[in-house]
């Protein structure tokens, strides 16, 4: 066995340096050449869990498994041959025989002759750091597969805008294998102008710190490796690695996206060209009653802009007793799934803006969208077809009235004719002053009212076809108002007529039967004394005639009922002459209005077709 005097620490040096041993945590071992061991520190003990005492004078052989025994004896090979070992990473073996994770490192002792007479072990305990390496390994690969495996591009890019990272789903987006890209500045992915701009930007953020994507995210435009383009959303983060800056782009295709929206864009313009060019009103409303669709039709039937109705509720569009009521019969509909017009369609009564009120056939549907429920209504105005039904009931009115004037003329007329000859023939044989002549004068005179009145009727109900001619209307009214002049009673009544219109195909007899009666109903409205002005103009295809007297005008509830046979305001009236001068110019295809300006007077307007 080798001499080990030279262990022995004679001086103070020596016995400081024993004390360094002892206290560091690290294991310090020195061997003989044999590989016995000499010495043994605390932090021996604390490694292995062999005190000193145990483990001086036995081979060091007893700290390694067997399964590192190849490479401990290769160790002593080389420390034989003057070689040492440095921060060699190995397992040994514990008291306990659990085996722990080291780092040694091994330095040959040499005498003065520089042979190798023992050696020096420092060996560490690295379980802990081995432990988070593996954790730390464990991490970056768990980590690099949520990297690799993501569905959105990642790109990783330092404070200079080079690329560091760039996923699979990157590679996939853009088209560029990942070793393609990496040193690259990240502007290669960005068309212009964006990647002219780009280092500006990111210079700008490192300077200024003002984020304007970073933690926001916003849409922008790629830049693929067949220079084609694609819309993304990208969303920055910003981290500090090593005491350098990166950035981390989270980047999403919104192909997809982008192709549904103008999908469905180009799907609301069509549906919204359809709704917006129907004939019909179409009104969209929510559960609430909510308008939130109005289309021009609609804005054209009610008088309002889509503005002013969108969000106000339906009931708006409805005169009382429905404007309070419609918001409980919706509540109940939600409420039950009670059906009283939804899918059925009734004819119901609409408010316009200026307060009138209108008939309308309204068809209720119900829909779904996005889990709330809508209700469509379209709505078909049934004025005209309201207008027509009572022209229509009126035709057959007159046609019966017709009939009976007939058997009326037939069966009366003409004994009427009899007996007032009779009549007049028995009076001329009275004596001119006797009382019996002024019975016999009264008789003939009611007589005669009851034969005009026979005449009225005929005319209303059995007006002739007109005859046309070429007539000048400004000739005819002047030849008319001196008709007037001929009765005493209206002879002192002014007419003046002003404008002019080219000649018109009309009957000029049953145009005198209507003006006529026009400028008596005038001229007595005055009582006899005053001006009518008869105003003649042509705008298009349509002559217009304008009565305009100063009267009293007449009350609304009397204008409303001045066309209605047999009605008159007339103390020896028959009712007819308004209704059969209507008869008479809607003959010819025209039409005659009255009117009661604010200030007095009255307005009679008859429009005539020039051809």
């Amino acid at each position: 066995m080798a001499d080990r005097s030279f262990f022995r620490p004679e001086d103070e040096a020596a016995r400081i340096l024993a004390a360094v041993v002892e206290s560091s945590d690290d294991a310090i071992i020195v061997t003989d050449i044999d590989g016995i061991i000499l010495t043994w520190n605390g932090g021996a003990s604390h490694l292995y869990g062999y005190d000193a005492a145990e483990m001086r004078g036995r081979s060091i052989a007893v700290l390694v498994p067997e399964t590192h025994r190849s490479e401990f004896f290769a160790l002593v090979a080389r420390l034989k041959a003057g070689e040492g070992v440095k921060d060699l990473e190995t397992i040994r073996r514990t008291k306990s025989g659990g085996l722990v994770e080291v780092s040694i490192t091994m330095a040959p002792i040499v005498n003065a002759d520089g042979a190798v007479i023992g050696a020096t072990k420092v060996a560490r305990n690295i379980s802990a750091r081995k432990l988070g390496e593996l954790a730390q390994r464990s991490s970056e690969v768990r980590w690099r597969s949520v990297v690799d495996s993501a569905v959105d591009g990642i790109v990783v890019i330092d404070e200079r805008g080079r690329i560091e990272a760039f996923n699979p789903a990157a590679e996939r987006l853009f088209g560029y294998q990942e070793a393609a890209v990496l040193g690259r500045n990240v502007k290669m992915l960005m068309p212009s102008p964006y990647h002219e701009e780009h280092d500006g930007y990111l210079a700008r953020y490192i300077e200024t710190h003002i984020k304007k994507i970073i933690g926001i995210g916003r849409e922008v435009i790629g830049l693929r490796r067949d220079g084609t383009t694609f819309p993304l959303h990208l969303s920055v983060g910003e981290m500090s690695f090593g005491g350098e800056r990166r950035f981390t782009g989270i980047l999403h295709d919104l192909s997809d996206r982008v192709r549904l929206e103008e999908r469905l864009r180009a799907s609301e313009a069509r549906w919204r060209a359809v709704v917006e060019s129907a004939v019909d009103a179409i009104i969209v409303i929510d559960a609430r009653g909510h308008v939130e669709g109005f289309n021009p039709a609609a804005e054209r039937l009610f008088g309002y802009a889509e503005q002013e109705v969108i969000g106000q509720n339906v009931s708006m569009l409805m005169p009382s007793p429905y404007h309070e009521e419609h918001d409980g019969y919706l509540a109940r509909h939600v409420a039950t799934g009670e059906r009283r017009i939804i899918g059925i369609g009734r004819e119901v009564t609409g408010r316009r803006r200026d307060g009138t009120t209108f008939p309308l056939h309204l068809s209720v549907g119900e829909t779904q969208v996005a889990g709330e429920r809508k209700f469509t209504g379209i709505l078909h105005d049934l004025s005209a077809r309201v207008v027509i039904e009572a022209q229509l009931r009126e035709q057959t009115a007159l046609a019966r009235l017709g009939e009976m004037a007939a058997v009326i003329a037939h069966e009366v007329k003409n004994p009427l004719a009899a007996v007032r000859g009779a009549i007049e023939v028995i009076g001329g044989r009275l004596p001119a002053p006797s009382r019996d002549a002024g019975v016999v004068k009264e008789i003939l005179g009611r007589i005669d009212s009851l034969n005009d009145l026979m005449k009225d009727l005929l005319l209303f109900a059995r007006p002739p076809r007109p005859t046309p001619q070429t007539v000048e209307i400004s000739s005819l009214v002047a030849s008319t108002a001196e008709l007037l002049r001929e009765d005493p009673a209206l002879n002192a009544i002014q007419i003046g007529i002003e404008g002019s219109a080219p000649p018109i195909h009309a009957d000029p007899g049953l145009l005198r039967i209507v003006f006529l009666n026009l400028m008596v109903n005038s001229a007595q409205a005055m009582r006899g004394q005053g001006r009518i002005n008869v105003l003649v103009a042509a705008s298009g295809d349509t002559c217009r005639i304008a009565f305009q007297d100063s009267g009293p005008g007449i009350p609304p509830d009397v204008l409303e009922k001045i066309f209605t046979p047999f009605f008159t305001t007339k103390s020896r009236g028959t009712g007819l002459g308004l209704p059969t001068a209507k008869r008479l110019i809607e003959a010819h295809r025209g039409s005659i209005d009255v009117r009661c300006p604010a200030g007095g007077g009255t307005t009679v307007t008859v429009q005539l077709p020039v051809h």
